[in-house]
């Protein structure tokens, strides 16, 4: 079961992504998470886009409290947007964007991949329930 985003939550994940081509424009592939994280951020000033970096999320394990994630990036209270610097993007990637959408009840979250010649093919759309390409 999974229910699609809403139209607000779609065009801040377009917003988030255009910020994220910009960032790889000018960066490139080649460094750590920490310096895409860092880059995004202050495009999201730049472009005014709410967001709350290394938002912490409770981790529940039938209904008792058993620890903390963090997300890299929540974006306008809706988005869940997580950085990789890998050479692929792995199943476990998927699966830590899933369960931080579970943990927070979200439903759109956006896996980036930096280390990619185009940018394009390292973005990975994940609805809670369905993974799209």
């Amino acid at each position: 079961m999974f229910s699609e985003p809403g139209e607000q939550c779609d065009a801040i994940a377009k917003v988030v992504i255009g910020a994220a081509i910009e960032v790889h424009r000018v960066l490139g592939p080649g460094f750590l998470e920490s310096v895409y994280e860092e880059a995004l951020a202050h495009e999201f000033g730049l472009r005014g886009i709410a967001f709350e970096r290394q938002a912490p999320v409770a981790v529940n394990y039938k209904g008792h409290p058993v620890g903390e994630g963090r997300l890299d990036l929540l974006v306008g209270g809706v988005l869940i947007v997580e950085l990789k610097a890998v050479d692929q993007l792995a199943p476990i990637h998927h699966a830590q964007l899933l369960s931080y959408l579970k943990a927070t009840g979200l439903s759109l979250g956006l896996l980036i991949n930096f280390k990619v010649p185009v940018l394009k093919r390292g973005i990975k759309r994940v609805v809670l329930g369905k993974v799209d390409d």
